[in-house]
């Protein structure tokens, strides 16, 4: 493919005003991203709520993004399920809408063995026109890919990469020491993708970049580049208000912050999420006035 997915890409989130998609939230936060240096926009993935998108909604959001960034930057898909017929379904029209990769998470619910895994991400390979990328996040699919499993989908046609989010570093090395060098490996996990690039990691697919693209970016270059100690102090300064980024489940704190600084009208979320409790809002206030957000 033409474009490269690595570096940092935000998983962006779904601003919502009186149960309706705010597209007008939405366009100012793609501007902001784009303004602030991310390299890319994960599009209909957990962060954006995806269990309560149409599929209408998610195509017009799509189409919104892509008119609004162009060809050229990159833009993926979530289109993971716990169905592989539903999932090779909407890879395909992922396809059709011009996404540059389908984001797939691992089954969820039904916990497959690893070799049903196996078969599930193949099959999606198989029948898509665009790369996947594996999606792997124990927390909440309860079933989590080996090591042995991942290296066996590295080396299939058309599965491009992986976003590792069990934040589990010992892991996360143990996957990188056989994986191909063209495969792409992302963190998914905020907390430990300084540790996770010093592995060797390509970049993250990142849920604080929402709110703190331009630092994320500039973090993952200088580590990239070799700045690893002058890294980790400045990432550490920001640590806490990472770590608040996960009091309640993501994506609520991270959106009430967005509404906070201004980015989307409105903290609101799908049922059966709820916005920020308010014995947290003047914490996490505090969190963002102490790095400089407010």
């Amino acid at each position: 493919m033409s474009l490269t997915l690595k570096g940092v890409f935000s998983a962006l989130i779904t601003p919502f005003e009186n149960g309706e998609v705010d597209y007008t939230s939405l366009e100012k936060l793609v501007d902001y991203q784009v303004s602030q240096g991310i390299n890319g926009l994960v599009i209909n993935g957990t962060t954006a709520e995806s269990p309560t998108l149409t599929p209408n909604e998610v195509k017009k959001i799509f189409s919104i993004v892509r008119a609004m960034v162009g060809l050229q930057f990159p833009l993926i898909l979530g289109t993971g399920s716990n169905s592989t017929a539903k999932s090779m379904e909407d890879t395909q029209k992922a396809a059709e809408l011009g996404a540059d990769a389908a984001l797939v998470v691992v089954p969820y619910y039904n916990k497959p063995p690893q070799r049903g895994l196996v078969q599930h991400y193949k099959a999606i390979a198989k029948n898509s026109e665009i790369p996947v990328i594996m999606y792997n996040v124990p927390g909440r699919t309860i079933t989590s890919m080996t090591a042995e499993t991942i290296w066996e989908l590295s080396e299939i046609k058309n599965i491009l990469g992986i976003k590792e989010a069990s934040g589990d570093i010992v892991f996360d090395e143990r996957i990188k020491s056989k994986l191909p060098n063209d495969f792409v490996f992302l963190s998914g996990d905020d907390g430990t993708y300084i540790d996770f690039l010093k592995l060797g990691g390509h970049g993250i697919i990142s849920v604080m970049s929402n709110i703190i693209p331009k630092l994320t970016v500039e973090w993952t270059q200088a580590v990239m580049n070799g700045s690893v100690k002058e890294t980790e102090i400045a990432f550490n300064k920001f640590k806490a208000l990472i770590d608040g980024m996960y009091i309640e489940a993501n994506p609520i704190p991270v959106k009430w912050m967005l509404h906070r600084k201004g980015l989307i009208k409105s903290p609101e979320m799908r049922l059966p999420l709820m916005e920020l409790h308010p014995k947290y809002r003047a914490t996490t206030e505090k969190l963002m006035l102490d790095v400089g957000l407010l």
